[in-house]
């Protein structure tokens, strides 16, 4: 039977994209075509050229695939010279086939996601704070290649409106090129998010999340301080793409014990408050049935994160750093915070929270301790015994040592020096408030190896000449004003968001967004020296080498401190997106002598030459 006739009697048949074959059906092509029309002229397309449509694909002498079909709707389109309506169905093509693409990529994401052992295995950007994989999970995981171009397309945009003269898709070439990593860009869909935080708790001792957009009132009761804390923290969790901070729980913790047991209820921790003799309860078995409802439920899947537990980080301080951050600290009854009470506070659940890792796998909260160390001693030396007695019991956690009380242990890694100590009635002590609000790393290694190798390759000169780290220096110093520019580009779209009133943490006083920092972090310090065939142990080559890169990036950061940007600096540990930056630059990580180096580098550049 000749095709025409088989299409005249509705038995032609078109292939489908995904290979499928069904009827042709002209009434399909009739839509399209008066859509283009009706997005042109506001009617749709004459009836003589819809005849001609009819005609010629009745006649057609074989079955056809979908694409060739419209690739005949355009073709008459142009002859009859339907341009601006041809212009509206290719648009009309795009987009479908650019939403078919879409779909499609998401659904090898879901069946890519089903089949994995684990959420780290599907995921483009996964995060060591979820664990086990389900649907709840993957709804926040789905989307995080969407949300990464959302992401760099707003700081495009912001670039382009701060800095019109420098080529804005330097940004997304400096990330695909791994010289740099953004922390935390797939974490929020079509919105910027600041990354981390340590947040005064006084607007929680006076209004408690009703500014956040909660129900709870202003505890009242150690009872409702412990279950109000853990709404507190999801609340302002939901805010940020990493860890929130509150270096003052177990001192308000303390100030509700007090007005629970008197001040005093330290020096008799195991005297009995319950009057039930079946299940006699004591001062010290009540306090670790709060912490225990407190810990439990912070390390609790949150919707609001893609499942994730909320990232917590607690702080304790000996008594220098206590006076120094809590001085002239009042809490809202006019009463004052008492170091004796508080420090045995701090002990008990340090104690108690070791012994219950050994019970339950427990993430958070992280916990850090800051000492002060000066003349060669420990200022308060009960406090450094307890610190290495815990450590000799196996406790984990980070120890800070200062030899002036300027600086705050708020985050796993992040040392951030305090900008002011000073209480207020509103916001407490606003020494507490820190963090950063966006981090940008560094990858060192591919830095000094795309100098190295793509600058001045080997064969020209020495690496331990002036002329080396002179260029060295200035080919950093380049990058990081690209660097600065894109922290201040997400600066200021964190003010959008916080003008908007979109970031309703800092309005209620917990955290103030100029406190906050922009971080450099640094990442692959020890490859980059690898590469350079220097050893890194204790040796005047390493030791220049690291002080060459911490000079020059903490000299940097001075020099491009503003009102509303403030620079501070960290080391990177080597996870997630860091690790697959190693991966890419081990191909030219030579581990041994300098020379070896050398000589591969020189290989790889008349490689690249003869090729």
């Amino acid at each position: 039977m000749p095709n025409f006739v088989k299409n005249i009697l509705g038995k032609m048949e078109v292939t489908k994209r995904n290979g499928t074959k069904e009827a042709f059906d002209f009434n399909k092509i009739k839509i399209a075509v008066n859509k283009a029309f009706n997005a042109v002229y506001k009617n749709d397309a004459p009836n003589d050229f819809i005849d001609y449509l009819e005609t010629i694909t009745s006649t057609l002498d074989s079955d056809k695939s979908v694409e060739e079909i419209q690739n005949i709707v355009e073709d008459a389109l142009m002859e009859f010279k339907w341009f601006d309506v041809a212009r509206e169905y290719i648009k009309y093509r795009d987009k479908h086939n650019s939403i078919r693409s879409w779909v499609e990529e998401k659904e090898n994401f879901i069946n890519k996601y089903k089949i994995s052992n684990n959420t780290a295995d599907a995921t483009i950007d996964d995060n060591s704070n979820v664990s086990g994989k389900n649907v709840g999970i993957l709804n926040a995981e789905i989307h995080k290649s969407d949300n990464i171009q959302i992401s760099r397309k707003m700081i495009m945009d912001k670039l382009k409106e701060l800095y019109p003269d420098f080529d804005s898709k330097q940004y997304v070439r400096d990330l695909e090129h791994h010289i740099i990593y953004k922390h935390d860009e797939s974490s929020f869909a079509g919105a910027i998010a600041p990354y981390c935080c340590s947040i005064s708790m006084y607007p929680f001792l006076t209004d408690g999340i009703k500014n956040l957009g909660g129900l709870s009132a202003a505890p009242k009761n150690l009872d409702s301080f412990c279950g109000m804390y853990v709404n507190l923290i999801f609340a302002t969790a939901s805010m940020f793409a990493g860890a929130v901070a509150t270096s003052e729980f177990l001192l308000y913790f303390d100030y509700f014990a007090r007005k629970e047991w008197g001040n005093e209820y330290y020096l008799n921790p195991d005297l009995t408050i319950s009057s039930n003799t079946l299940r006699q309860k004591s001062i010290r078995s009540q306090i670790h049935q709060y912490f225990q409802q407190v810990i439990y439920s912070i390390n609790q899947p949150a919707a609001s994160r893609g499942q994730q537990s909320a990232f917590v980080n607690f702080s304790y301080f000996d008594k220098p750093f206590f006076d120094g951050m809590f001085g002239e600290f009042v809490f809202p009854d006019g009463s004052v915070p008492i170091w004796e009470s508080l420090c045995w506070l701090q002990k008990e659940f340090m104690q108690w929270f070791n012994e219950e890792r050994l019970r339950c796998l427990l993430t958070f909260p992280v916990e850090s301790i800051t000492l002060l160390y000066k003349d060669g001693k420990f200022v308060d030396e009960d406090m450094y015994n307890f610190v290495c007695e815990e450590y000799a019991r196996g406790h984990s956690f980070f120890t800070y040592i200062s030899d002036t009380v300027d600086s705050l242990s708020s985050c796993c890694r992040l040392k951030n020096k305090i900008q002011t100590k000073e209480f207020n009635f509103t916001n407490g002590n606003m020494g507490v408030m820190t963090g950063s609000k966006s981090v940008i790393t560094l990858n060192l290694n591919r830095i000094v190896q795309d100098y190295t190798i793509n600058e001045i390759g080997w064969s020209h000169q020495e690496w331990n000449t002036s002329d080396f780290w002179g260029g060295l220096k200035k080919y950093l110093i380049d990058i990081l004003e690209r660097v600065y520019k894109y922290h201040t580009a997400y600066n200021e779209q964190l003010w959008d968001m916080y003008d908007a009133g979109l970031l309703p943490v800092y309005k209620a006083g917990f955290i103030d967004l100029n406190k906050q920092y922009l971080t450099i972090g640094l990442n692959g310090l020890n490859q980059a020296a690898e590469f350079l065939g220097i050893e890194c142990n204790d040796n005047e080559e390493y030791k220049h080498f690291c002080q060459f890169i911490f000079s020059t990036v903490k000299e940097q950061n001075t020099l491009h401190k503003t009102k509303k940007t403030t620079y501070n600096t960290e080391q990177v540990p080597k996870r997630g997106g860091h690790y697959k930056s190693l991966l890419i630059d081990s191909k030219l990580l030579i581990l041994g002598q300098r020379g070896a180096s050398r000589e591969i580098v020189q290989r790889e550049r008349l490689n690249k030459v003869t090729a």
